[in-house]
């Protein structure tokens, strides 16, 4: 079961805009181990906190960081991949399974679009990654995947070459849709949606509060 309430092994801080939303502002302050993006850093150490690691190919790290946590920095300079997936593969390197990343959305819409995409190949490496926003959540599923939601919630699915839609509890039934809004703004008219597909999709769910 699906729910919002979530127990990452790591989370990881990216270079959007700062998490404001009391469920991904929680989950960043009760993390046990915290990886900033180097664009991220600073504004994380400013609140008053400090990272486990600082992770990226250290082009927008200030001079001061780059100084005072230098014990906590690991630059990785090859630009085949960005800082988030730097930083999943880091954290995955080191006994992570369970990753959430916050302040991936934000500033640049591509690049928010980049990130949301990139869900589709940390699910390749094995891992259980979610990406909290402000609004709401994106998790991966393959199958059969249920949540855990009140009614009325905003529900999104965009497929990612699924294919045998189903599902139960949403306003509108799904279908074998092939264009990325087609499975946008839906809702949740009971406390329990299921929705199944051969392959993968990822889905948004939108907080009531």
């Amino acid at each position: 079961m699906i729910t919002f309430d979530f127990q990452p092994d790591t989370v990881i801080l990216g270079g959007g805009d700062y998490p404001t939303h009391p469920i991904p502002l929680g989950i960043l302050q009760n993390a046990s181990r915290v990886q900033c993006c180097d664009g991220a850093a600073a504004e994380y150490i400013m609140r008053g906190n400090i990272p486990w690691r600082i992770i990226g190919d250290g082009d927008s790290m200030p001079d001061y960081i780059r100084t005072t946590y230098a014990d906590r920095i690991r630059i990785i300079s090859e630009q085949e991949t960005n800082d988030q997936t730097k930083n999943v593969i880091y954290a995955r390197n080191h006994g992570a399974r369970h990753i959430a990343i916050v302040g991936a959305s934000g500033r640049r819409e591509d690049h928010t679009i980049g990130n949301i995409s990139l869900l589709t190949e940390y699910h390749k490496m094995g891992l259980d990654v979610r990406i909290y926003t402000d609004h709401g959540m994106f998790v991966i599923c393959n199958g059969t995947a249920d949540f855990s939601v009140q009614q009325g919630t905003q529900i999104s699915i965009f497929n990612w070459k699924a294919h045998g839609f189903t599902s139960q509890g949403l306003r509108y039934q799904l279908f074998d849709f092939d264009a990325l809004w087609m499975g946008t703004l839906n809702e949740a008219v009971e406390d329990r949606v299921t929705i199944s597909a051969e392959g993968v999709y990822i889905v948004f769910v939108n907080y009531m509060v």
